[in-house]
């Protein structure tokens, strides 16, 4: 009796890879920046430590004063107490936005470049959304961005030395989501935020532009994130995987330093996404 032919048994498809981390080659030696919401392993987080590679000074700041604590010792540990700084800071709040920049002027006796990553999500269909959840993702996603964009032209502007603004919008700013009205509202106003920043600042050197990433992930976050949900969101990126928070901040670094002279005004997106 002949055995009937089996097909040949395939491997289990792994998820792709990211590729290598990329080293740092001092793009901003010298510089001062200010990184809001950079406590963690977010793209905060990943964008403080890039900027520290690229040799720049770096401010870090968040709302939440344990992680920061923790941020700061970590990258302290790596690159040493005189180019890195810390304070707590709530963007929604005007005197705690000022507090920053004050520091890292007093500190470091300038201000190069500043990265507005603070935003807050949520999900609530348009139907059920309340007022107050309305508010907060507007206030500091988009309120955030406007205090902290508004502290660093006014600084900059009287240092006539130029300087660089980089915003952290979404890729849903331009794209529909169920439940994200608040945020996508948010981000598109970001966008718009960024362009006309940058029409203003052009007149004393200083650019502002944004990044919008579409799906970056990090283990805390994926923690959170339902299997199902990630698997959707993730068949829509042509990479086949998400994005390594340090793979858009490398395009944050790229904004801030002289190699994107001229651009200003502009958002850049982040993103393999297909659909």
């Amino acid at each position: 009796m002949t055995p009937t032919a089996q097909p040949p048994t395939q491997p289990p498809t792994q998820p792709p890879s990211p590729p290598p981390y990329v080293p740092g080659h001092d793009l901003l030696l010298g510089r001062t920046a200010v990184v809001t919401a950079a406590a963690g392993a977010g793209i905060g987080g990943a964008t403080a430590r890039r900027l520290l590679e690229e040799g720049a000074r770096v401010v870090v700041s968040d709302a939440h004063a344990r992680r920061l604590k923790e941020t700061q010792t970590e990258l302290t540990a790596a690159f040493g107490a005189d180019r890195v700084a810390a304070l707590p800071c709530d963007v929604t709040d005007e005197s705690q936005v000022a507090a920053l920049f004050d520091l890292a002027e007093e500190r470091h006796g300038r201000l190069d470049i500043v990265v507005n990553n603070a935003g807050l999500g949520g999900t609530a269909d348009l139907v059920e959304m309340t007022d107050d959840q309305w508010d907060k993702v507007l206030d500091v996603t988009l309120g955030g961005t406007f205090r902290c964009t508004r502290a660093a032209l006014r600084r900059m502007k009287a240092a006539g030395s130029g300087g660089v603004v980089v915003n952290n919008a979404s890729v849903i700013g331009w794209r529909a989501q169920r439940g994200q009205a608040h945020y996508a509202a948010a981000k598109a106003g970001v966008m718009a935020l960024t362009r006309c920043a940058a029409v203003e600042a052009a007149e004393y050197g200083v650019r502002v532009n944004a990044v919008s990433p579409s799906l970056a992930m990090h283990p805390h976050l994926v923690k959170v994130t339902t299997p199902e949900l990630l698997e959707e969101l993730t068949s829509r990126e042509a990479f086949g995987r998400y994005a390594e928070p340090w793979e858009v901040a490398n395009v944050i670094v790229f904004l801030a330093s002289g190699y994107s002279s001229y651009m200003t005004g502009e958002t850049v997106s982040v993103s393999s996404q297909h659909a």
